[in-house]
């Protein structure tokens, strides 16, 4: 005699604890220059913080989609490491379906139309992330001193001291009191170490200093150790 075996039913209360999957979601953003393109992965519900993430120099390839941008946001979004947040990723002007001609010092102004979204859409604490190009754009933009967005954590990925054979330096972090870390490769081609520690040292406390060793310009071989110390860091300043 067989007997025919119903399916095992979901357990509803393992269906209310399993893990929730961010989601992501394409919208534009009214920039001073145009729509700016941007990307949302969504993150807990309850999530404390909101974060922006900036893309490195669109004149050489850089985009939201950019590997270090990407690694950045997973770092701050995806539950594995423990934040959840939701992460705004957008295309600076003249990049990609964004509008607008790059510029090279008004891209502070996507900066904080990026910012300002979220503020408003979230109505949480942000924390604001750059890689590279983005990274000047983020301190340039968050270190006025007449612009105090509701910061609570700014991280630098990569801060260009030198390039192009011009050298680098920014003084709007003498009086910029928002938590900073600078996380950058010992071995970074655009900020030498000995530069990168001499601007660190102007930036007004509270501020953290990290070189990976070994790790380049890109972190090549060290996305993990990257998402590793920002996590870190993240978490001592969003306790």
């Amino acid at each position: 005699m067989s007997a025919t075996i119903a399916p095992a039913q979901p357990d509803p209360r393992q269906e209310i604890s399993a893990p929730r999957t961010p989601q992501l979601r394409s919208l534009d953003l009214a920039g001073p220059a145009g729509r700016l393109e941007a990307l949302l992965n969504e993150g807990a519900p309850d999530a404390p913080f909101a974060a922006l993430v900036c893309h490195p120099h669109p004149l050489h390839g850089g985009n939201l989609h950019n590997k270090v941008v990407y690694h950045a946001m997973k770092t701050l979004n995806d539950p594995q490491w423990g934040l959840g947040f939701p992460v705004l990723r957008f295309n600076f002007r003249g990049t990609g379906l964004s509008q607008g001609t790059h510029d090279g010092r008004a891209e502070t102004g996507d900066v904080l139309t990026a910012l300002s979204w979220l503020e408003n859409e979230y109505k949480r604490p942000l924390v604001a992330i750059g890689f590279s190009f983005g990274a000047a754009m983020t301190l340039q933009a968050c270190c006025h001193p007449q612009i105090r967005p509701n910061l609570r954590a700014l991280a630098a990925l990569g801060l260009p001291t030198q390039a192009g054979g011009h050298n680098y330096r920014y003084p709007c972090l003498q009086s910029c009191n928002i938590p900073k870390l600078f996380l950058s490769g010992d071995r970074d081609q655009f900020a030498p170490s000995a530069q990168l520690t001499q601007v660190a040292a102007s930036a007004a406390d509270p501020k953290s200093l990290v070189l990976l060793p070994g790790a380049d310009h890109f972190f090549t071989g060290h996305l993990e150790a990257m998402q590793s110390s920002l996590a870190g860091w993240l978490k001592e300043q969003c306790s």
